[in-house]
């Protein structure tokens, strides 16, 4: 009993922590289709992760795709994300919408000759819509490792197959720091796609 109950004092400690930890911005582009009468929030869902893309990576990135292990923060992340805002989760196949998510870590090292600013690539609206994402970066000094860790989420409805919602989600951090830790990350990440949804269609925003 009071092994159980030191376990979950560490969680919850660990919980407590996560919320404080400095994150840095996070840059968000989303797209949905209020305007055509399509409305947002109810319903069920399923989660589904994204087969990986092939496009070419940027370059000095050396990109992996997460597997479903390392995946799992991030798509317990989306659930909680998707339940707040008003769907529910449904087992099985007769699901209302099939939410997609597909998530990209890039690390990446930054000489430090000289300041300039270092653009990240974001494939929103389509995953390939050419959304870019820019991120200022500040190289003086020695070499530095960073992580840039994107989320993409994208809600289909079930019955046609249609996407009815489609966001990415940006946020770069120190390699080895709290913040590039995936927990952190996915919460951080997931907090900030589904911000005010389902958002203003085409817009990019930045939430710190």
């Amino acid at each position: 009993m009071r092994k159980a109950i030191l376990v979950a004092a560490a969680f919850a400690t660990l919980s407590l922590s996560a919320c404080v930890v400095p994150t840095g911005p996070v840059e968000v582009t989303r797209f949905n289709k209020v305007a055509e009468g399509v409305s947002y929030g109810a319903g069920t869902y399923v989660i589904e992760l994204a087969d990986a893309d092939d496009d070419a990576p940027a370059d000095g990135l050396a990109e992996r795709d997460a597997d479903a292990l390392f995946l799992s923060p991030y798509s317990a992340a989306v659930r909680r994300e998707m339940q707040r805002v008003g769907y529910k989760a449904k087992t099985g196949t007769d699901a209302d919408y099939v939410t997609q998510i597909r998530v990209k870590i890039n690390n990446k090292i930054i000489s430090g000759r000289s300041p300039v600013s270092v653009g990240v690539g974001g494939g929103t609206g389509g995953y390939r819509s050419g959304v870019g994402v820019g991120l200022g970066i500040n190289l003086g000094g020695g070499p530095k490792a960073r992580v840039v860790t994107s989320l993409a989420v994208r809600i289909r409805k079930k019955s046609d197959n249609s996407v009815v919602w489609d966001g990415k989600a940006v946020q770069e951090a120190g390699k080895g720091t709290p913040a590039a830790q995936p927990g952190i990350a996915a919460s951080k990440l997931a907090e900030a796609l589904f911000s005010n949804f389902p958002g203003e269609n085409g817009e990019t925003i930045t939430v710190k």
